[in-house]
């Protein structure tokens, strides 16, 4: 699916003015020895053609609506003789011309640097290049180049639209809050404690297994894991992972281990700790005392709630209120959809025990508990004391009203009214949606998500081109040719401060381990994480995915933590630091342009760049099991013949020759270059 200008693109309107006449041929200094240089023969040479929304190509990423946008377009050098953007402007529904301009060559005498301006405006605008040589034209947009003109794919200016910069340049880690750390034994589920839906809960000892002593009833096993727990923790997380940004799976009020069937939002589970506990890790994750300032995100599970919720109340748990359950007089009934009352209402994929939130009109009470009024759940945790930096959004395509089943009108609405209030407390607080494909709906207006879970664009390509299966696990294995086009293709789907913004991780707490999928093998583990540490987006760690924790489907992909691994003194961990400290050192790697450069097939190697104005990288990945020697074509990257790249594991130095560099690179492994 294209994005959302695309879509109103329709057919080609009589354009508003004219073609620019084209621009006169310059003088062209001599080539020397250049052998790549083009020329002018009606022939655009694509694999010269490159654009992309990284700061040397886009002077303004995040533009207001009174800055022009200026972009560079490079060609080899001599090759072609003009170039337009042709953008799309949404407040006029028209097609509008804009002639570049040549402006410089790169410093290997390579390539020629075109550049034009789209005027500045408060209108969402979508732009591709025509690319001319004599009588050929070639046409280049976010989904790549061809001969016709396309149709969607296009790049994004949208003015006044900015998404958090600590997530495009944090380290994130996710925690199942069960299964982490057991910093309280006080506070500590015992067996029998409370029954649930015919379930009684167990207390298992740390380590071992997450399957239930009684069939059906693994959403009751307990650990121990709290709050207090990822607090004792949180050196580990910062210094030794390198991650600054926590992710919590639910933390509050439910009768589950998992926490998705909230009995009460305003309410921390006892099993984890209390509200201040919260305040307290909240506080601690934002100091610098325990390593660099840190920034949370809570789970925000707001489709549906328990069925023991006070507002649903279907047990009778509760003596404050009548729930929509008991009466159909009481104050929440509305919050819910029933067909047939008492039983039958609309439920998250049909579990009776999590009954969807009704969300009416703009302005309903649902819309207002949830994230309408100051003591909204969405503004009670963005503010003091608990200062929460971000909300994940569980199920969030689902959110409707009526029962409906989401993604459609109401469902977007419901999305730019939460955008609007979470940003009214804390505009830099960060809004990550849970979808697992193409997430362009909720995030290419900039009106609702910041990021989304990466599943559709990362997590899957990335397991079946590392580990030959899906991320559930079955049979399916694609050539590293395949993985670059699927990398391209989903990030054309997005804004560039949203592709910088998205949740790339190898594993989550819905899918089996990425270290299952690898059949245990640890190397296959240091290239994921080679791969996840230098493409563009945040790294997600799943907790124990730095050390290849195993696990099949929920709830084995829940396991607990085990901390006699997980520590500096593992080479998987020891690798994860070194690689969240070379990505936290270079911002090419974070906010900085994407550029394929080789994929081999047969040799299961990938190599791609990552740069701005103050570096050039060159990532080598090599996903085969047997070493081999990359030669990577680092001109491409504009890099000098007799320049030193320094490999940025092993510290070693190379020398560019003829436009490349040369280096081994062992099986599951990889190589960073950097100048």
């Amino acid at each position: 699916m294209g994005n959302q200008g695309n879509a109103r693109h329709g057919s080609k309107s009589t354009l508003a003015c004219a073609l620019a006449a084209a621009l006169a041929l310059y003088a062209l200094p001599s080539l020397h020895e250049q052998a790549r240089a083009a020329s002018n023969d009606n022939n655009v040479e694509w694999s010269g053609l490159f654009h992309d929304q990284g700061p040397l190509y886009d002077n303004h990423v995040e533009p207001t609506s009174a800055q022009a946008v200026t972009l560079t377009l490079r060609t080899f050098k001599g090759d072609i003789s003009s170039a337009n953007i042709k953008y799309y402007d949404s407040a006029d529904g028209a097609f509008h011309w804009v002639a570049m301009s040549w402006s410089a060559n790169d410093p290997t005498g390579n390539f020629d640097y075109w550049k034009g301006t789209v005027p500045a405006s408060a209108s969402k605008k979508y732009y591709r290049f025509q690319i001319n040589d004599g009588s050929a034209t070639a046409w280049l947009n976010a989904a790549g180049t061809t001969s016709a003109e396309p149709s969607s794919g296009d790049f994004f200016i949208l003015p006044g639209f900015t998404t958090p910069a600590w997530m495009k340049n944090g380290v994130m880690y996710q925690i199942f809050p069960d299964r982490f750390y057991n910093g309280s034994t006080a506070n500590d589920v015992s067996n029998g404690q409370y029954t649930y839906a015919g379930c009684a809960t167990e207390k298992h000892a740390w380590g071992t297994s997450v399957v239930a002593n009684v069939s059906g009833c693994n959403t009751a096993v307990f650990f121990g894991g709290d709050l207090a727990g990822i607090d004792q923790k949180l050196g580990y997380i910062k210094n030794t992972v390198g991650a600054d940004i926590i992710y919590l799976n639910p933390v509050f009020l439910s009768p589950s281990n998992h926490k998705y069937d909230t009995e009460d939002y305003m309410t921390v589970d006892p099993a984890f700790g209390s509200n201040s506990t919260l305040q307290t890790l909240s506080a601690d994750i934002h100091s610098t005392s325990n390593g660099p300032k840190g920034y949370l995100v809570l789970d925000g599970v707001f489709n549906h709630t328990g069925d023991t919720h006070k507002w649903f109340d279907r047990y009778n748990w509760w003596t404050s209120i009548t729930g929509a359950y008991e009466s159909q007089s009481s104050p929440t009934y509305g919050y819910y959809t029933f067909q047939s009352w008492p039983n039958t209402y609309s439920a998250f994929f049909g579990f009776s025990s999590m009954p969807k939130l009704d969300y009416g009109a703009s302005g309903s009470a649902v819309r207002n508990a949830i994230y309408g009024s100051a003591s909204s759940v969405v503004k009670t945790y963005l503010a003091s004391p608990y200062s929460i930096d971000g909300w994940r959004l569980d199920a969030a395509q689902y959110l409707d009203a009526g029962g409906g089943n989401g993604s459609d009108t109401a469902n977007h609405q419901i999305m730019a009214e939460l955008r609007s209030a979470v940003k009214s407390v804390n505009a830099n607080a960060d809004i990550l949606g849970e979808f697992w494909g193409n997430a362009g709906p909720w995030t290419s207006g900039g009106d609702q998500w910041d990021g989304a879970m990466n599943y559709d664009g990362f997590t899957q390509p990335v397991s079946e081109w590392i580990t030959g299966q899906d991320y559930g696990g079955n049979a399916a294995s694609i050539p590293v040719s395949q993985f670059d086009s699927w990398l391209h293709g989903t990030r054309a789907n997005y804004p560039t401060n949203v592709q910088q913004a998205m949740s790339n991780f190898l594993s989550s707490h819905d899918i089996t381990r990425f270290g299952n999928r690898a059949g245990g093998d640890i190397w296959k583990t240091y290239l994921a994480l080679f791969f996840q540490m230098t493409y563009v987006g945040t790294p997600t760690i799943y907790y124990g995915d730095e050390y290849g924790m195993q696990g099949g489907a929920d709830p084995d992909n829940r396991r607990t933590f085990d901390w006699t691994i997980g520590s500096i003194t593992n080479s998987a961990v020891a690798l994860t630091q070194k690689l969240t400290t070379i990505r936290n050192a270079y911002p090419a790697l974070r906010t900085g342009s994407f550029m394929t450069l080789l994929t081999d097939d047969a040799n299961k190697l990938y190599a791609y760049g990552r740069f701005d104005a103050t570096n050039r990288i060159a990532v080598a990945l090599n996903n085969d099991s047997v070493s081999h020697t990359v030669t990577v074509p680092v001109w491409q990257l504009s890099m000098t013949n007799g320049s030193t790249v320094t490999e940025l594991i092993s510290g070693t130095h190379y020398t560019v020759q003829n436009g490349q560099v040369s280096v081994a690179v062992n099986g599951h492994y990889g190589a960073i270059l950097a100048q």
